[in-house]
């Protein structure tokens, strides 16, 4: 097979080596969850602890990408300040480096690779007995990736040696060093793991088939190719991530730019200066030079750096659009505020619903929302929606301190419980996610059937929302009122058919509680959207009608 055996073995070497980080990560996630976020949250109080966090918990963890990604989720949560989660960035991208010098010292010094066959066979075999849910699981994954690690790299530089026997690679060196940076960045931007590419060019170099500088060239590259997987991370997310994923974008851009011009002289100081004369060793020595520089370029710079980048990605479009305009003092502009931004937010729940179930695109036109929520995730709509209740409620406390009058404030009360309603709508919703994908992905008819069933009388039920928003004042009430009767109607006939003989014998005892509880949270949130309603639409005489009504969600 020649050099296409060579070819085939290091890209195997690299598929093994991605699964193994895919895998320690997802092991370290079920093992450190809770106590590494409220470490890193600790850490936070100070940059400076900030750095010492995160580049520790991300050498802990052999990934700067959990810890990257956790920040991230801190950001839109709101519990970190920009300038300290860029230094938690800066710790991290030092933290990783910690990965490629175990690489070097284990995998090519001591060929560690021989040790860790049995480790990995043991580990693996083992794997296959537990139950997944348990810690001797994800402690058995965590040792099988560690050891299929090393493994993986053995494939790579078997590989690597294979490919180059036969080739003169000489030709490569009169290309500008420009030319490997882009090399970097592009197989980075393709694995989406930093530590692969320099497990590959470690390889490569103890090959022979790069040079020193080649190498540092396509380190610089990866550098950058790794700011991608934030960038994909915050796309479609809240203005905090996208702060947060270009700051560590310019950090590295910055900083490889400066090298790059200063690339030659670069590979002097660690060979000459330094007197590190092993070529791996010296390649990784200069991974970690590159993010220290970053440290100490960036740190004290931090708060200008963060106002800069609170000027980008405008929290306009993301949060709110009425009540953020305008002051508390003047209560009866205020209200109206509040008003305009609740019928946004209830447009922005029933969106959120229906392309949960996949059916946005079947809504009344008169329920679409603007573009910026739109393009969304789903995940990051929910996000959108939550923080976006917890504004107009801190808006509407801050309101409710104000000298206002009783019917002022009777409004004002109103409003709050149809936010609230209309964000348990969601909320039922969210909860019932697992449910949604299992059954419309499931090959049992029933189920299918069930999931095609409850799509078609969500879109019904919010077209007749539509009609309740949109009719004159005075036919909200008997809009509303018959819209309750028909959920109800609709989840006592639901409940009956999934009781009876044909259907039961289909399913499983675990299938049909499933189907229930699924049941239940569909119509609950259907029942919050209508108390939502009617607090938001009706006068308090027309509400309180609702509020004596028995309850049908048994």
């Amino acid at each position: 097979m020649g050099n296409g055996y060579g070819i085939w073995t290091m890209l195997a070497g690299v598929a093994f080596f991605l699964l193994a980080m895919a895998f320690m990560e997802d092991s370290l996630r079920s093992l450190t969850g809770r106590r590494f976020k409220l470490f890193l949250k600790r850490q936070t109080t100070r940059p400076a602890k900030a750095v010492l966090g995160g580049a520790l918990v991300s050498a802990l963890l052999q990934s700067s990408s959990i810890v990257n990604l956790l920040v991230l989720s801190m950001v839109g949560a709101g519990v970190v300040q920009m300038s300290h989660a860029l230094a938690l960035m800066l710790g991290s991208n030092i933290g990783t480096t910690f990965t490629s010098w175990m690489l070097v010292t284990f995998g090519f010094e001591f060929g560690i690779e021989q040790w860790m066959l049995p480790v990995t066979a043991i580990s693996g075999i083992i794997m296959a007995f537990l139950d997944r849910e348990s810690k001797w699981f994800a402690w058995c994954r965590f040792v099988f990736s560690l050891s299929f690690l090393f493994v993986a790299l053995m494939f790579i530089k078997t590989g690597m040696e294979g490919w180059v026997a036969d080739r003169d690679l000489q030709v490569y060196a009169g290309y500008p060093l420009v030319v490997f940076v882009l090399v970097g960045l592009v197989i980075t931007g393709l694995v989406q793991s930093s530590s692969a590419t320099v497990a590959i060019t470690l390889s490569a170099l103890h090959s022979d088939a790069i040079s020193l500088i080649m190498a540092m060239a396509i380190v610089l590259g990866s550098e950058i190719g790794t700011t991608l997987k934030l960038f994909l991370a915050s796309a479609g997310g809240l203005p905090g991530k996208k702060r947060v994923a270009l700051g560590n974008f310019l950090f590295n851009m910055v900083t490889v730019l400066f090298l790059l011009l200063l690339l030659r002289p670069t590979e002097w100081l660690i060979s000459e200066y330094a007197g590190i004369k092993d070529h791996l060793f010296a390649l990784v020595f200069f991974q970690s030079m590159i993010n220290f520089l970053s440290l100490l370029l960036f740190f004290p710079f931090l708060k200008p750096v963060s106002r800069f980048l609170m000027k980008r990605y405008t929290d306009d479009e993301d949060d709110t659009m009425f009540i953020s305009k305008v002051s508390v003092t003047d209560s009866g502009i205020a209200l109206d505020a509040l008003e305009k931004e609740m019928q946004v937010f209830v447009r922005q729940v029933v969106m959120y619903n229906a392309e949960s179930f996949d059916v946005s695109d079947q809504l009344p036109v008169n329920m679409a929302i603007d573009s910026g929520f739109a393009d969304q995730s789903l995940s990051g709509k929910y996000d959108h929606i939550k923080i976006l209740h917890g504004e107009m409620y801190v808006f509407s406390m801050r309101l409710n301190q104000t000298v206002i009058s009783k019917d002022e404030a009777d409004r004002l009360n109103r409003y709050v419980a149809a936010s609230r309603n209309f964000m348990y709508a969601a909320k039922n919703i969210r909860d019932a996610q697992q449910d949604i994908l299992q059954l419309r992905h499931s090959s049992n008819d029933v189920k299918y059937r069930h999931y095609l069933e409850s799509a078609d009388n969500l879109v019904v039920f919010y077209r007749q929302v539509s009609e309740v928003l949109h009719a004159a004042p005075e036919n909200r009430f008997a809009f509303l009122a018959r819209l309750y009767r028909d959920v109800s109607e609709a989840y006592a006939q639901n409940l009956s058919q999934l009781y009876q003989e044909p259907s039961v014998k289909l399913l499983s005892e675990l299938e049909i509680s499933t189907l229930i509880n699924f049941n239940r949270e569909l119509y609950t949130s259907f029942k919050s959207m209508i108390f939502g309603l009617k607090d938001f639409l009706l006068s308090p005489a027309e509400a309180d009608y609702f509020d004596d009504l028995p309850g049908f969600i048994r």
